[in-house]
């Protein structure tokens, strides 16, 4: 139904016709035909209060004997309905503060009983405000077209609307203001300004997005329309800093132009006045849009810029939202018709939802990503502090050997020039030969321990020179003949001074062993060379029986051959047997 009688009733008393009560008007009164929907900013400039709208209904004969009823998307704010005299429904309080009701659609059944068979006639009283006294011109006073049908179909077209306008909305606004604590709480604990500027705007787009579903009962207008629109501006502030966060741009004097708006807008409610919210809620929606739109830009050129994977999806997103807000601006400018059903109050909920959940996802891989890098930092730490310590111990270690090198050399110093001089005294002073032996013995035993104690390191083939002329003079001297074979080492390599003083004093152990305690008449040695230097010393001697392994194990200087064998990280084995002789092998690591 698009046609229809209407009667404005002014507010003061002695304008145009009065009756008492809230009944329908006369007979007499003056009604003018207008055109459904009838939108009173456009009808009636400047009306606030109540409108009387007559309709008489269409025959009844296809919807009966089914229950009619009529289907009124929109009326604003308020509203009363009559049939044939009879009140059927009353949507909220006549009286100022309306009971608003400009985004529920409404079904009101017609009872058969109060029909006629023709001529029915409905009366509505719609009481709503002026565009100038309200902040969106969905809150201005209006009726919508009406459809009259069977009460199961209009039913249905009631609670589609419904769930496009509010439940939607409703359902959304609970998911985001959800997800908005969370997105703020990890961006404030982990110091992410764009996750928390993003967080607030879930947070605030939830409890504007809830709006719609409430009817603002008994509620004055200043705070139903003024401090909503104010709560909007910080939204939009906080919308604009995440996507300049987003786009790598730092705080400046910018953001603190941004919050001034904060103050700014009820200011200028105030300076205003009530019948010129509109105007300045409108100002204020068109700065907030401009700014959105030109924060999207520098962020979808920052998220070009950089190739990011997500730019097509943020550029999807972002479009529709800027869509979305261009069509709210056009409906204000009255460049649109007002709708039923609301593009912001349909898209703008899902739309912040899904920028929020994406934002969350991208900022849980941000912070897995800072999670993984502290600990990689953290491990790189420990390992540095571990090559620190290491290093710090090798140093040490260092000076301490310097300091050890340094007091062998002072020590080997003393004993070559105190005791070495003594010794030599004797082997040429005394007149016991057997004194002199010892001597000498002392003093080729004190010359290797000074030699050790220098540290100097000595060419192997040089050492093994020495221990083939010192081994073939004393078994040469006992009468023993001497068969030594060894390889000659390919490359220069070298012995530290501490293996060559072990070694040597092995061998000659090994040496005093055979003329003392073998009786053989034959000595082989065998050298050779591979990672390791081998050395096997064979005497045909009558060999250690088993039985006097102890014994002689502590009287031969066994034991003292394989220690010593074993501080270089060597072996010592000894292989006898009598007609077998004595074999020693000696395996030292160079």
């Amino acid at each position: 139904m698009k046609a229809a009688e209407s009667l404005t009733v002014p507010h003061g008393p002695g304008e145009g016709v009065r009756w008492p009560g809230n009944s329908p008007p006369p007979a007499e009164a003056r009604y003018a035909a207008v055109e459904l929907p009838d939108e009173w900013a456009g009808s009636r400039p400047g009306h606030s209060g109540t409108a009387w709208y007559r309709i008489d209904l269409p025959s009844l004969a296809g919807i009966l004997p089914k229950l009619p009823a009529v289907y009124i998307p929109r009326v604003c704010s308020t509203y009363s309905i009559w049939l044939n005299g009879t009140l059927l429904h009353q949507g909220g309080d006549l009286q100022e503060p309306y009971t608003m009701l400009c985004y529920r659609a409404q079904l009101v059944s017609l009872p058969p009983a109060l029909l006629r068979e023709r001529g029915n006639r409905l009366d509505i009283a719609v009481a709503g405000y002026a565009l100038g006294e309200v902040t969106a011109r969905q809150r201005a006073g209006g009726l919508s077209e009406m459809y009259l049908g069977p009460q199961n179909l209009m039913a249905e077209l009631r609670d589609r609307q419904m769930f496009w306008n509010v439940t939607l909305g409703q359902s959304v606004a609970l998911m985001l203001l959800l997800t908005g604590v969370f997105l703020f709480g990890v961006g404030w604990a982990q110091r992410l300004p764009a996750a928390t500027y993003l967080g607030l705007v879930g947070i605030g787009a939830a409890v504007v997005s809830a709006r719609p579903g409430w009817t603002e009962s008994g509620m004055p207008l200043l705070w139903s329309e003024t401090a909503w629109t104010c709560a909007y501006v910080p939204v939009g502030v906080c919308g604009v800093q995440f996507l300049l966060r987003h786009a790598g741009i730092g705080p400046s004097r910018r953001d603190g132009l941004l919050w001034l708006q904060v103050l700014l807008v009820p200011i200028a409610f105030a300076i205003a006045g009530p019948q010129h919210r509109f105007a300045v809620a409108a100002a204020a929606y068109a700065l907030l849009v401009a700014e959105v739109i030109g924060a999207a830009v520098i962020c979808l050129r920052a998220s070009w810029l950089v190739q990011g994977r997500d730019f097509l999806g943020l550029a999807l997103g972002l479009g529709t939202l800027v869509a979305a807000l261009l069509i709210e601006v056009g409906i204000q400018d009255r460049v649109l018709s007002v709708p039923t059903v609301q593009p912001v109050h349909l898209a703008l909920p899902p739309l912040l939802l899904a920028l929020v959940m994406h934002g969350t996802t991208n900022f849980l891989t941000v912070v897995r990503a800072l999670d993984e890098t502290r600990r990689s930092v953290e491990q790189r730490i420990r390992e540095a502090v571990v090559d620190a310590e290491r290093q710090h111990a090798i140093e040490a270690d260092q000076r301490a050997e310097q300091m050890a090198q340094r007091e062998r050399k002072r020590i080997a110093g003393d004993l070559h020039d105190d005791l070495g001089a003594k010794l030599l005294t004797i082997v040429h002073t005394s007149g016991d030969e057997r004194i002199s032996t010892l001597a000498r013995e002392a003093l080729e035993e004190m010359r290797l321990s000074v030699r050790g104690l220098a540290g100097k390191p000595v060419q192997l083939g040089d050492a093994l020179a020495d221990w083939r002329s010192e081994t073939v003079g004393r078994l040469g001297e006992a009468g023993i003949e001497m068969d030594w074979v060894g390889d000659e080492p390919e490359l220069p390599r070298t012995l530290s001074a501490r293996t060559y003083v072990q070694t040597t004093r092995i061998l000659r152990e090994a040496v005093s062993n055979i003329i003392k305690h073998s009786g053989a008449s034959l000595c082989k040695v065998r050298c050779s060379l591979d990672a390791d230097l081998h050395i096997v010393i064979h005497d045909n001697g009558r060999g250690m029986p088993a039985e006097m392994d102890g014994p002689l194990d502590r009287g031969h200087g066994i034991s003292s051959m394989k220690n010593r064998a074993k501080q270089m990280q060597g072996q010592c084995l000894f292989e006898t047997g009598p007609g077998y002789g004595t074999a020693i092998r000696l395996t030292i690591p160079l």
